[in-house]
């Protein structure tokens, strides 16, 4: 069985003395694991995480764990590197990815919508790039946030609240009396994690450290 597509390096952790498993984010399979050979001795073209190029994974089996052969393109990390800030946002981004993402299961919207933010990253506002990669993210998994008008009453006037069990708005009257249960607007980090945190329970999880790490920075 062969795969081919273009991806991002989102994970990669020791297998022996020489070779690693590498997860990449492909734009046609979604997230693949597999053995990247030789990449811990590896003095040219070394995989590192954040590079973008063209993969191939091949398996016997569909079963298998798979091998890769990859071709890093370029290193979006690469102007990441001395800022800790947008450095903790992509690896949050990335430990995300591998949590919450089955295994090959398209999601070629959310593969442009990561490159982009990683783009965005290193020219744009940190926090406002890679807010709108986790409200994308959470509309991916089913979790699409509505703040246009109230869930109660349809007005567009006043809005104060997010509804925890929709994800839609809620106005200064229609929320007045469950406010101490409604998460308050503008959506942030915060408000973000509390619904991330909801879909990591619903799948048996628990949410990554790095993504933890955002809010406390966040929250100096």
């Amino acid at each position: 069985m062969k795969l081919e597509s273009v991806g991002i390096l989102i994970g990669l952790r020791p297998m022996n003395e020489r070779d690693s498993i590498a997860r990449v984010f492909t734009r046609d399979f979604g997230v693949l694991v597999g053995v990247m050979r030789g990449a811990i001795v590896a003095k040219k073209n070394r995989p590192l995480l954040g590079q973008v190029g063209a993969v191939s994974w091949n398996a016997r089996l569909d079963s298998q764990l798979g091998v890769f052969h990859w071709d890093a393109e370029k290193n979006l990390s690469a102007s990441l590197i001395m800022d800790a800030g947008r450095l903790a946002c992509m690896n949050a981004a990335f430990e995300l990815l591998v949590a919450l993402l089955p295994e090959r299961e398209s999601y070629a919207g959310l593969y442009n919508h990561t490159y982009d933010m990683l783009c965005g990253l290193a020219t744009g506002d940190t926090e406002d790039v890679y807010l709108q990669w986790e409200i994308n993210l959470l509309r991916e998994l089913g979790y699409a946030l509505d703040l246009t008008k109230c869930s109660g009453c349809g007005g567009a006037e006043n809005l104060r609240w997010v509804s925890p069990r929709t994800g839609r708005a809620v106005c200064a009257t229609c929320g007045a009396p469950y406010a101490d249960r409604l998460y308050p607007l503008p959506v942030g980090l915060g408000t973000t994690m509390r619904f991330l945190d909801s879909v990591c329970q619903q799948q048996g999880t628990e949410i990554p450290l790095m993504r933890r790490m955002l809010n406390l920075v966040q929250e100096r």
